[in-house]
Parts: structure tokens; sequence; C-alpha cells
């Protein structure tokens, strides 16, 4: 194995190998030269956890990713028929895009590329940041070989972002808005060129070109930032942020929720499973100091469909029940508040620490997050297993699983006590030492 591939399988998760093995295996089934690219390479060189694997193959993507779809039950989320690429969604939640290695020509600014199918090489120098023009084969005969025409690596190390050719900013302007995200999430700094590259790009108002739909897709991508508020900021400082909408800035980009929303999502201990809809919960804090009218004017300056707009728009109506739960005065114990908490969607929890004006309710959402969550995850299946004789796959496991959180939660677990420390060993009485040869001195 290279170094490469060592790296690699360490800074995936369980979910992310198995699914990396299944793309390995269908592509070396159907015979087609498969890499893995962008930003899941970047973040791996980075050193950033990976959200989502990027595959790039030589040959038909989008039979490849149907196929394999249809073989192990994953979702095909989206399909862009253009550049051949497809987004898979696997039973174990684990995500990967599958694309066709291809060349865009942009006849002007904003247009739509005119797209080919090529090979590895030329894929990667048509991309938008040296620091994702990078590739890892994952073929039988080049597995672990490191693919940089650009020398985007040495970009990452030197943390420094930098354009692949001088008019990538020009052929298609949405890259301004991700250089700004890109710039805000790694802390890197812009190479000179690229950044005189944006500038004259801001002159030249290549950014009024941006078509909604690819707004949008900038947009979603932001609420999935780890710190989104401060990618509005960056790009209010920039004067981009208005494009989605020409009353966000100043007070109207609402900073005081996106900290709060910070400071709840820092309570949630690493890996808990609690599955959270970023995208609504960022949406309603963005949305949250708009009118009526703004809000419209966001939904179509991004040609939002009203399916993309329902899950913020409806995000405290649906919250209401959970509200309701939690204010009542029969929740006398944590296990109370974990059966109905585990059970409600993410998103809806966070939303009530936010909005909630009730303190109960928001008391009993943090002490869900920094406590019960944590408290949960200690509870091992070895533990449940041997309380109640049960095997994991057991059908009632789940039930006795949930009933021993039950018990840790309420204090009805007693800890072992520790065992006793050994007893010193008795002190020996002290001699006084012998000097050899003292009596000849």
């Amino acid at each position: 194995m290279s170094d490469y591939m060592f790296i690699l399988e360490n800074h995936l998760s369980v979910e992310q190998r198995a699914v990396l093995e299944l793309v390995q295996q269908a592509a070396a089934e159907a015979n087609v030269s498969l890499f893995l690219t962008g930003g899941a390479l970047r973040d791996m060189l980075g050193g950033f956890p990976i959200r989502d694997l990027d595959f790039t193959v030589e040959g038909p993507a989008v039979k490849f990713a149907r196929d394999l779809a249809k073989k192990h039950k994953a979702e095909v989320i989206s399909v862009d028929e253009l550049r051949k690429s497809a987004e898979l969604r696997f039973p174990s939640g684990a995500r990967c895009a599958i694309t066709m290695a291809h060349t865009e020509r942009f006849p002007k600014p904003g247009a739509k590329p005119q797209v080919a199918p090529a090979t590895i090489h030329e894929d990667l120098r048509c991309r938008d940041f040296t620091i994702n023009a990078i590739a890892l084969s994952l073929n039988r005969a080049s597995r672990g070989l490191l693919i940089d025409p650009t020398n985007g690596a040495g970009d990452i190390e030197q943390k420094e972002l930098r354009a692949v050719s001088p008019y990538s900013l020009y052929d298609d302007p949405i890259r301004l808005l991700r250089l700004i995200r890109f710039r805000t999430r790694f802390g890197y700094t812009v190479e000179e060129k690229t950044w005189q590259q944006f500038l004259n790009a801001r002159e030249a108002g290549v950014h009024r070109l941006i078509p909604p739909r690819q707004l949008f897709e900038e947009l979603y991508q932001i609420t999935q930032e780890p710190n989104p508020g401060d990618v509005f900021v960056a790009l209010d400082q920039e004067g981009l942020l208005t494009l989605f909408s020409p009353a966000l800035t100043g007070a109207k980009i609402n900073l005081a929720a996106f900290q709060k929303l910070a400071k709840l999502k820092a309570m949630i201990p690493f890996g808990a499973p609690l599955a959270i809809d970023w995208y609504a919960l960022v949406m309603y804090c963005l949305t949250e100091k708009l009118s009526p009218k703004e809000r419209s004017a966001l939904i179509s300056a991004t040609a939002m469909t009203k399916e993309e707009a329902a899950p913020w728009q409806k995000l405290p109506l649906s919250a209401k029940k959970l509200e309701a739960a939690l204010k009542s005065p029969k929740l006398n114990r944590a296990s109370q508040t974990w059966a109905i908490l585990s059970k409600a969607p993410g998103e809806q929890i966070l939303y009530l620490g936010l909005a909630s004006e009730h303190r109960l309710v928001q008391d009993r959402v943090k002490n869900f997050l920094s406590r019960c969550l944590a408290v949960a995850m200690e509870v091992t299946d070895a533990e449940v297993k041997e309380v109640s004789g049960l095997e994991p796959d057991h059908p009632k496991f789940q039930k006795a699983k949930e009933e021993r959180i039950a018990a840790h939660l309420d204090g009805r677990v007693r800890k072992p006590a520790p065992p006793p420390e050994p007893e010193p060993p008795p002190a020996q009485p002290l001699r006084s030492p012998i000097v050899r040869g003292a009596r000849f001195r």
C-alpha cells in the first residue's frame, strides 16, 4: 500500500471506506479508469475531515454510477447531464460523486461551457484552483499514484489559493464566491496573481453573469460549511453577498443567530449519531431578519424551487409540536427528555435551542446535546449484551439498549467501584552504607 492510500484510509470513516471499496471493485469489473479527485484529495492532503468522496472516471460516468447504485441499493440524488456526473447516497448515509473526466471551454464569461471527454490530466488542468486539481489513482496497476500537474499539493503545504489559469475566474464567475468560501474555511492566503484576477473580474462585473442555479448551488455549499456565518460576512465585505438578495448586507446579516448556532453545534459530542439538516437551519438564520418581500427576492435570484425553500420556511412550524412536548411539566427525568429528542429531527432540536422563548425548553435541549448524547454513546453493545443476554442482531436488542441508556441517564446504574490499591510493601529498616576500604583511609 502506498503512503497516500494509507493516509486516505486513515481519513475515512467506516462507511466511506466501504464505499471506496465498492467503487473500486465496480470500476475494475467495468474496466474503467478510476481516480479520487477534488475536495476529497484536497481535504486529505490538508489534514481536514473528508465530507464526501469525489470520483472521476475516464468513461461513461453516469451509466457507471447508475449501475453501481442499482447493484448496491444506493440513491441517485442528482445527475448533471452536461458534465456527465451523478451524486449517490448509500444506505449507510455515505455520499459520493462520480464524474466523467472532461474539459470545459467557455465561449464567454458565465456562458454554458462546451464539455468534451478527456483524460484525467486534461481534466485536472481545466479545474478552478490548484488545490482542487489533484487526483489519486485507484487503478490496479497504479493504485496510490498521485497526479498533480499544477502543484496543488505544494500550494496546500504553503496554505495558498491559486487559480489554475489566468482566466479561471472570468470563465466561470461562480468561482469568485468559491474563492472567498475556501479562503474563509481553510484560512489560506490568496496568491497575488489570483487576487489581482479576482479584483479585475469584479471590476469588469462578471459576477453579475452568474446563472441563478449556480448561485443556489453555491448557497447550498455555504450552508454545509463549518462556520457559514463567517463565509457570509466575508462575502459581504467583498460586496458579493447581495447577489443572493439586495437586502443581505450590514445589520441584515444575522450574526447573533450564527454565533448562537455555533455554540449549540460545539455542544454536540464528536461522532454523535444526530442527523441534522444544516441547509434548513442556516437558511433560517440567514433569512430571519428579511421581510417576506426580501425572502422572495432571494428565492428568485437563486431560482430556488418550492421543494428547496420548504425546509427553512417550514422549520418554525414543524418544530412547534416538539416544543410543546418539551414544555411539559411531566418530564421529570432525563430519560424522558431523551425518549422525545432522540427520535426528533436534529434541525428541529437545534432550532428550538436557537429560537424557543421558553427557558425550560432551551435548558432541556442543551442538556440533551451536551450530556444525553455523550452518555448514550458510552453505552456499548457489549454492555447491553452482558445485561440483557441478547445478541446485537436480536429484534429486541435495540429496545434493551434504549432501556440501558435510560438507566444511565437517570442514575440507576452504579459504576463498579475501582479495585483497591495494593498495599505498599513494609518499609525496610535503614542501614548504614558500607563503604569498602573505609578502615584503611
